[in-house]
Order: C-alpha cells, then sequence, then structure tokens
C-alpha cells in the first residue's frame, strides 16, 4: 500500500478523509487553490513518481470549478510521472446532458469524458451513472460501483411491511427493480415527461398498485426536489399510505431543501457522494456514508482484484 496515493480537490475532502481511514492511509498533500483572478494553481507536496494516485473529485457544485480543478489536478499528477491516474468522480456532473435529444445542443456527458481522458487520466472510478452508456464516452476504463446495496440494507434492516417500490421514471425502472427484488417487495413506474429544459416535470400516471401500501421511490438523484414532491403527490392521491425516498446523489439545488421540508414525504434516504451543507440537513434525510464503497474499490483496483465481486 505505499505505492497507493489518495489526494483531493475542495469539491469533498470529508469523502476523501473517510476514504482514506478505511484505506488505513494518509491524505495526500497537495495545495489546490485559486487566485484573485479566478486561476486555479494546483502544487503536489509529495513525490509521487510512479505512484498509484486516485484523485476524489466529485464533479458537484460549484460544478465548474470543481471539473477545472480535477482536470488540471491530473494534468499536474502526470507531469509530476504519476504511474497511474485514477479520477475519481462519486457523481459524474453533466452526465444528465448524455444525448442529442433536441436540435442543436450538446452531449456535454461526452465532452467531460474527453476532457479528463485528455488530461491524462488513465481509468475512472464513479458511482451511478445517470446513464450507464456514459461509460461508453471513455476510451479509458471505467469502473461504475453503484450504492444500491447499501440502500437495500438500509430498508432492509427498517424492515418496513406491506412495501412497493416505484421508479420515478421509466428510465430508472431497472435499478427501482433490482431494489424491488431484493427487498421482496412489488415494482411500480411513474410515467413522466420533461417540460422543456426547465427541470419542471410533469407525472401522467402510475403504473402498478400503489393503494394501502408504503411507497419507496427510487432515483439516480435529487436535483431540485420537483419531480420528487411531484412524485410523493401523486402517489399519496392514488392511495399510498406514506411515502419515502431514495437516491444516490443528493445534489439539492435551488429550492429543493424547502421543497422537501414542506413535502409529505416521510424520510428521504441519500449517501454522501456530494457534500450537504449544515443547513440542507433536515431531520427527515437521513445520509449513508459511500467511503466504504469507495475505499474497497481503490484497494482492488490498486491491488489487481475484481470489483464486480464486491457485488456478488
Amino acid at each position: 500500500m505505499d505505492e497507493l496515493k489518495v489526494f483531493t480537490g475542495n469539491a469533498h475532502p470529508a469523502l476523501a478523509k473517510s476514504v482514506c481511514d478505511y484505506l488505513g492511509i494518509p491524505l495526500g498533500k497537495a495545495d489546490v487553490s485559486e487566485f484573485s483572478n479566478e486561476n486555479i494553481f494546483v502544487n503536489i507536496l509529495e513525490l509521487v513518481r510512479q505512484r498509484d494516485v486516485f484523485i476524489i473529485q466529485p464533479i458537484c457544485s460549484p460544478v465548474n470549478k470543481s471539473l477545472v480543478e480535477l482536470l488540471i489536478m491530473i494534468d499536474a499528477f502526470r507531469r509530476a510521472s504519476a504511474g497511474q491516474i485514477t479520477a475519481v468522480l462519486p457523481y459524474y456532473g453533466y452526465g444528465r446532458t448524455d444525448k442529442k435529444d433536441q436540435p442543436r445542443v450538446p452531449i456535454t456527458a461526452r465532452l467531460v469524458a474527453d476532457l479528463i481522458t485528455t488530461a491524462g487520466a488513465n481509468r475512472v472510478l464513479t458511482v451511478d451513472l445517470h446513464a450507464p452508456q456514459i461509460q461508453g464516452f471513455f476510451t479509458i476504463p471505467v469502473d461504475e460501483l453503484t450504492a444500491l446495496p447499501i440502500i437495500t440494507q438500509y430498508f432492509t434492516e427498517k424492515a418496513l411491511d406491506n412495501l412497493v417500490v416505484v421508479a420515478t421514471d421509466i428510465g430508472i425502472s431497472k435499478r427501482a427493480r433490482d431494489i424491488a427484488a431484493k427487498l421482496g417487495a412489488p415494482l411500480a413506474i411513474i410515467e413522466k415527461r420533461r417540460v422543456g429544459n426547465t427541470g419542471n416535470t410533469e407525472t401522467l400516471d402510475i403504473i402498478g398498485r400503489v393503494r394501502g401500501m408504503r411507497a419507496l421511490t427510487v432515483d439516480d438523484e435529487i436535483d431540485t426536489a420537483a419531480s420528487l414532491v411531484g412524485a410523493v403527490n401523486t402517489l399519496l392521491e392514488h392511495g399510498a399510505s406514506e411515502v419515502y425516498a431514495c437516491c444516490t446523489h443528493p445534489v439539492f439545488s435551488g429550492s429543493a431543501i424547502q421543497r422537501i421540508a414542506s413535502s409529505p414525504v416521510k424520510e428521504v434516504v441519500v449517501t454522501d457522494t456530494i457534500p450537504i451543507a449544515e443547513s440542507k440537513k433536515l431531520d427527515k434525510i437521513t445520509l449513508l456514508p459511500i467511503a466504504p464503497l469507495l475505499g474497497e474499490a481503490i484497494h482492488r483496483i490498486h491491488t489487481g482484484l475484481s470489483i464486480g465481486a464486491m457485488f456478488e
């Protein structure tokens, strides 16, 4: 493990420290700062020549600064002759722009993949991409972990009876089905469509039975929480007795916290792939640690063990 080095930018240093605690190694020393002209500066403060380097940096708020920090750090380690550089992206920002679904729009998820590769990363480690095909945007190896076993274990221990798992849209139905199978619960799907580029959605119908049941909504991320609140209200209108929600990535942008606070949702279970400010930590939000999952994956990549075996 002496050859293993873990570093972090400013996006989520607490997570990087927790990963290092799991691995039993110190967090790497690097100065990642910003000049008064907003130019980002990186100075690696220890030897990394021919070392196995992992940079933990979710592409989260402030998204563009986090991304540029990551790119500059990768370049700095490449120029410092690191043996292998793995970009550890607990949250892949711009992942929702993964296809050209309107005229004259970009595929930014592909652009970000190109930037990370060109900067000099040899491998990417990430968690629950918005769309699996994003892996194919890279020409370097990509290991996609999933937080679903962590979330499933939490609700298994909670032992909610008369439960139905609800996919918040058709795109997330496979992941929701996996959770439903592990919890021994039926699956329902909310049919919805997105309205323009505002992030607003319109709920159309519910496929499956929810009346008289406890509902657990599943999504990969909660952004403005408008979709979540709409789903909760629709489920209650269709006779659900109470509604729980879970997702991997707590983006919580805009008025998300206010919406969740005023919503009748019973509990929102998320992981800490993205840092949550103290002002956004409500009693009804439960935070599950992702560090053991990332730490074990980093250990396996470093030692040449199987990542897939973690989920068997």
